[in-house]
């Protein structure tokens, strides 16, 4: 299943090669290519900084909030040619492609002038604050308040699994302002600075020593009045726009870094005999066999939104789609695990590289290859975003009919 470009599209296309051969470091493209230490660092720094001055970043933004205003399919080739280089299309993923596109639908003009010129940018950094410790599956049962003091919002609580956390400028938070309200109302959605006294960011540090995540405490911290987004107690509907942004984006272009690893995991099984074990060879079969189909899901997708027609199969993706790409990638990987056998315990296993992996540190003493942090990783990939079981009950109540999921005695 192929998709037809219209001319338009291709000579866009053409224009944003032309843009990332002049721009990328010399030998980007040359096989085996590989940016290490401090020119990987440089290149980190300035990056941001070319993708402003091209207009890349959030390039589908209306023209008037610093976009260029692209329709549909030249979002999908820009998407397609970053890709297909392997050159990274965000200066800050929460910033750009979540809480970003949330302002640009539910801000206010103020808050659309402060915050998404920033953005673009590449000048603030962001984190999501929306699970809490009994609150992740169930997010509407959070706890973390707001409490009006004049002109400004004063918020207690805590959140966890907050990924760069320990870097952002601003969170965006969902915190309960009318407690005596259901629980899916009574919520706001609150633009937070993190640099301020009464926030607290605690690393938590995963098997490969990285602490990516983070438990943040907030203890009287303090934000504008004005900062709440999309309206007083309306966040639940706000933080649904934000999840909906993370599910749907990179429709043709997601199952390219799977299509890498199914290289590798074969290149790996070839060099060391694993090929002829019958189980591993049906393994790469059918991870080849889910990376198309996440592949023409993908078009699928594309085409019904392109021809605007209401498709009944397609209203189950936000969630299916996500739970078929995470469990087949957890599968996946521990497939790789397989092929390489006991040598995924030196840190040299499989190549210097992995895709999804953008950085290598490891615990002091103990570092761990790129492979294995994929691996990891991995694990995770079923929960965040809302766990695999949600994931089912949503296709089930929603499109299949069946009867509501039972809430568990005194819930």
């Amino acid at each position: 299943m192929e998709l037809t470009y219209p001319p338009e599209a291709e000579t866009f296309r053409v224009e944003i090669r032309a843009w990332l051969e002049a721009n990328l470091p010399a030998g980007w493209f040359e096989p085996g290519f590989r940016l290490e230490g401090d020119d990987r660092k440089r290149f980190n720094e300035q990056w941001p900084a070319k993708l402003y001055e091209g207009g890349w970043i959030c390039a589908s933004w209306p023209v008037e909030y610093g976009g260029k205003g692209l329709s549909i399919m030249q979002n999908v080739v820009l998407a397609e040619e970053f890709a297909r280089a392997k050159a990274p299309l965000r200066a800050d993923f929460f910033g750009d492609t979540l809480v970003g596109p949330t302002i640009l639908q539910w801000g206010t003009e103020e808050q659309k002038k402060t915050f998404l010129p920033e953005i673009l940018k590449g000048r603030t950094r962001w984190c999501q604050g929306f699970s809490e410790p009994n609150s992740g599956s169930d997010l509407a049962s959070l706890k973390t308040t707001a409490v009006l003091d004049g002109d400004e919002w004063v918020i207690n609580g805590q959140k966890v699994w907050t990924t760069q956390a320990q870097f952002a400028d601003y969170v965006f938070l969902l915190a309960r302002t009318d407690p005596d309200a259901p629980k899916h109302k009574g919520i706001s959605y609150l633009l937070v600075p993190m640099r301020q006294p009464g926030v607290e960011v605690r690393p938590i540090t995963q098997p490969d020593g990285t602490a990516e995540f983070n438990e943040v405490f907030f203890d009287n911290a303090r934000c504008p009045k004005d900062n709440v987004v999309g309206g007083l107690n309306n966040g639940w509907v706000v933080a649904n726009t934000t999840l909906a942004h993370e599910r749907g984006m990179s429709a043709t272009t997601s199952y390219r870094r799977f299509e890498e690893e199914l290289r590798l995991m074969t290149e790996a099984a070839r060099a060391n005999g694993r090929i002829a074990d019958p189980l591993v060879r049906q393994g790469l079969m059918r991870f080849h066999t889910k990376v198309q189909i996440l592949r023409i899901n993908g078009l699928r997708n594309l085409s019904t939104t392109l021809l605007k027609r209401k498709d009944p199969s397609m209203a189950a993706l936000g969630a299916s789609n996500k739970m078929f790409w995470s469990e087949m990638h957890r599968d996946a990987m521990e497939l790789a695990v397989d092929i390489h056998g006991s040598d995924v315990l030196l840190v040299t296993a499989g190549p210097g590289s992995w895709p999804g992996v953008t950085r290598q540190k490891g615990r002091e003493g103990y570092p761990v290859s790129p492979m294995i942090s994929a691996f990891f990783f991995s694990r995770s990939e079923t929960i965040w975003g809302g766990a695999a079981e949600i994931q089912r009950n949503i296709v089930g109540e929603r499109i299949l009919g069946l009867p509501k999921e039972p809430s568990a005695p005194g819930a």
